[in-house]
């Protein structure tokens, strides 16, 4: 190497010191990743506090090119402060402060304008308490928390109003029974503890659902899969709807033969099952068609599983909800119930390795599919 070389390179890193070329991402293009593909905010400055790295993501979120952001200072670049308007860069000092600090947890901030931000930082040592080489900082906007955050508050309040009513039924006759026992008769007395059963087994099936929402939610929704005979199970539902009033000629059982022996949690598929036929004959009109057919799986590295598709002859779903109906409080056009069904439905096919679709049916009504792998153990393969 040249000395006109080598004194080239000196004037260079002088000038970085006062303001660098800044590449557009930094070391981390040398190491063959692309800033611009991650989902978050991401803000690096060198050693100097100058800004090198500003991905599309941080451009997003704070509304600053990142051709105006690189070279520049942190502070001038990312001008944060806390939700007392306190200058968040001069309150932590990242370049002067103590040695020994790693990093910044994770809180909100402020962007210039009052938008709110998550902001995380790490600090990049050469050597445990040297001088810092890179802070990285990270960015993510509050939107997605909120949007979760309303959602568990409408889940809270949805599920407080539907206790409501059954406990104060409960409540009500309890209390009636007990100070005027001797005044009624064997059949109000049956009545009133009937209508209690009846509220006892809502409340039931509330705190089931809250329990499914919350397993599903966190990944721990588990499937304990035995040999289930999906025809047998849907016919089973079919004879309960009958007993309990429904003409028997209101549903159509189509079983296509031969099919393939399923493996799946027997208890959550007569969920599923429950869940869907209750909307046909709630919701739907006519005849509730229920068609089992062998078909191709959802699942990778297997030929075939088992399908299953309820339809009925209603006035279906309207094409704008179809995008909206296995999401939380979905309700259709008829009020009732916590709108919380077809969001569990999909989370247990889902667990199953499933896929589920809803349509319209050939009749006009709305028509619900999910299909689920075999998910034979593998000691029968």
């Amino acid at each position: 190497m040249s000395v006109g070389t080598s004194g080239a390179k000196k004037a260079l890193r002088a000038r970085d010191v006062h303001r660098p070329p800044a590449p557009r991402h930094g070391d981390l293009a040398e190491l063959g990743i692309d800033p611009d593909e991650l989902p978050d905010g991401l803000v690096v400055a060198d050693e100097h506090g100058h800004v090198i790295c500003f991905n599309a993501a941080a451009e997003r979120i704070t509304a600053v090119s990142a051709q105006d952001a690189l070279g520049q200072r942190l502070e001038k670049a990312l001008p944060l402060e806390d939700l007392e308007g306190r200058r968040w860069w001069q309150l932590t000092d990242p370049y002067g402060g103590l040695a020994i600090r790693q990093r910044q947890p994770e809180r909100n901030l402020l962007l210039p304008g009052g938008r709110e931000v998550l902001v995380s930082a790490r600090y990049v040592r050469s050597e445990p308490t040297g001088p810092v080489r890179r802070v990285v900082v990270s960015l993510r906007d509050t939107e997605a928390r909120r949007r979760t955050e309303r959602s568990h508050a409408e889940l809270i309040a949805t599920v407080a109003h539907e206790l409501r009513s059954p406990l104060t039924s409960v409540k009500g006759f309890t209390a009636t029974l007990l100070a005027k026992w001797e005044r009624f008769t064997d059949d109000q007395k049956r009545l009133m503890l009937e209508t209690v059963d009846a509220d006892a087994d809502r409340v039931t099936r509330l705190i089931a659902e809250l329990l499914d929402i919350s397993r599903i939610d966190s990944g721990r929704l588990e499937v304990r899969r035995q040999p289930v005979d999906i025809g047998a199970a849907v016919g089973r539902h079919i004879q309960a709807y009958v007993a309990a009033g429904q003409p028997a000629d209101r549903f159509l059982l189509r079983i296509e033969q031969p099919l393939p022996d399923l493996w799946a949690d027997p208890d959550k598929v007569d969920q599923v099952l429950s869940n869907l036929l209750e909307n046909a004959v709630r919701h739907g009109e006519g005849t509730v068609t229920i068609d089992v057919t062998a078909t191709a799986s959802p699942r990778e590295g297997e030929d075939t599983g088992t399908s299953v598709t309820v339809s009925d002859e209603g006035p279906g779903i309207p094409e704008e909800s179809m995008n909206r109906v296995f999401t939380r409080f979905w309700r259709g056009s008829k009020r009732g119930g916590t709108g919380l069904g077809l969001y569990i439905v999909k989370g247990i096919v889902e667990a199953h390795g499933g896929t589920i679709t809803v349509g319209r049916a050939p009749q006009g009504g709305a028509e619900f599919r999910f299909t689920l792998p075999v998910a034979a153990p593998a000691y029968l393969a």
